[in-house]
């Protein structure tokens, strides 16, 4: 079973470093070790799968995201470079079982505890092939706008890339091939779960999973289509009272769960290195000038509200994250949805969600959120917790998919 992965598009030209031989197809022609610009299509087979990579020089990860940077990447497998209208696209044909293995190392580090890294290939594996499984995938890219011109209701579902299976970047899952060092643990993961899904009435599940839920997971129609996924509900993170708590006071104080925790060891070991940058992702804090929303909101938007005077939550999600929000300004208002809608709207780059609570001091409008990330599913850093605490990879898959059940699923595959 292969994936392709799309690593780059829209160049004039792409520079590829080959630390190893390999031959260009149709044409058969070799081309040693080194450094080569394309500017043309073409194909590049390795000569030897197994030592041989090719590395890729400024390639964007965490696109939009506060993360974002440049790095070198390397991969192995094929490379395929196709020409587009928009310029060249470069593409990674690799095994889906490689593929997982990158994923696992990519959205966490390698050094994790066994049983997550083993509970994220089982996800991650889901995830990239429930497409190719499902004649009707759950989720579509989606913009809908309402009748009134007051209100923008937006969701962003799976990308249907017309040239590749799936992107390399958070917007699908991050696959960063091999630059992130595969460990023993890594590959025993993978190796452990080979062929393994996570299944819903015998069928391959949409895997979702974010970084920290902020002690209750959400439910699927908060981010997405209002459609019920009865395996993505919401769920308490190991806190079992919080759902009793109002959105206001859940917010404002910080309950026990499993991705509260503040274990600096712990998360030196979960955490990628760039990610361990962010540290306050349980519970949070941003404030802005009235004048400063109101420029970011024109900036994000395109409308011109003047000055913010109030952010009135309309609708949330269980898990306290806001899927309708009324924005009142000096000269109009808009109603904004959905949650990555609103946390686009209300930061230079993403709000870490849009669980929050807003407070007025003077000219500052002070939000105090909760989470990282859409908070579907998996909670990466409560499984990772999970973990160490001696639960094993099906448990905790139990845990945040209820009802679902891990094994093969050989018939779509």
């Amino acid at each position: 079973m292969n994936l392709s992965v799309g690593l780059l598009e829209r160049q004039p030209a792409i520079e590829v470093e080959l630390t190893g031989g390999a031959f260009a197809d149709p044409s058969g022609k070799s081309y040693a070790p080194g450094r080569y610009r394309f500017d043309a299509a073409i194909t590049l087979t390795p000569s030897d799968a197994a030592s041989c990579a090719f590395a890729l020089h400024n390639v964007t990860i965490g696109i939009g995201f506060h993360w974002e940077r440049k790095e070198r990447q390397v991969f192995r497998g094929a490379l395929r470079i196709l020409e587009r209208p928009a310029g060249l696209t470069a593409i990674n044909d690799v095994p889906l079982e490689e593929y997982v293995t990158s994923v696992i190392s990519s959205e966490m580090s390698a050094s994790c505890p066994l049983e997550l890294l083993k509970a994220h290939a089982v996800i991650s594996r889901s995830w990239v092939w429930f497409p190719k499984a499902t004649p009707a995938p759950a989720s579509a890219p989606t913009a809908s706008q309402r009748a009134d011109s007051h209100e923008i209701r937006r969701w962003y579902g799976r990308e249907a890339h017309l040239d590749f299976d799936v992107c390399a970047d958070d917007h699908c899952q991050r696959y960063q091939g091999i630059t992130k060092m595969f460990s023993p643990g890594a590959a025993e993961a993978v190796r452990a779960t080979a062929g393994e899904f996570l299944l819903y009435a015998g069928a391959i599940c949409d895997a979702r999973f974010s970084k920290c839920c902020g002690g209750i997971t959400e439910r699927y129609a908060t981010a997405w289509e209002d459609v019920d996924i009865p395996y993505l509900e919401s769920v308490p993170d190991g806190a079992a009272d919080s759902v009793h708590y109002s959105a206001e006071v859940w917010i404002r104080s910080r309950p026990s769960a499993y991705c509260s925790t503040v274990d600096c060891e712990l998360l030196a070991r979960i955490l990628p290195g760039f990610d361990q940058e962010t540290r306050d992702f349980y519970r949070w804090k941003i404030a802005y000038t009235a004048s400063e929303l109101a420029d970011l909101i024109r900036a994000k938007l395109g409308v011109n509200l003047g000055a913010i005077r109030e952010l009135l939550p309309l609708t949330r999600g269980p898990s306290g994250r806001i899927d309708r929000l009324k924005i009142i300004g000096d000269r109009d208002y808009l109603i904004i949805g959905k949650e990555l809608e609103i946390r686009r709207a209300l930061s230079p780059t993403h709000l870490y969600s849009s669980a929050f609570v807003v407070d007025r001091e003077g000219d500052r409008i002070i939000l105090t959120g909760a989470g990282w990330g859409h908070g579907v599913g998996l909670c990466q850093i409560g499984a990772a917790v999970m973990a160490t605490q001696g639960k094993t990879y099906t448990e905790i898959l139990q845990h945040y998919y209820r009802g679902t059940s891990v094994g093969p699923q050989t018939g779509s595959l």
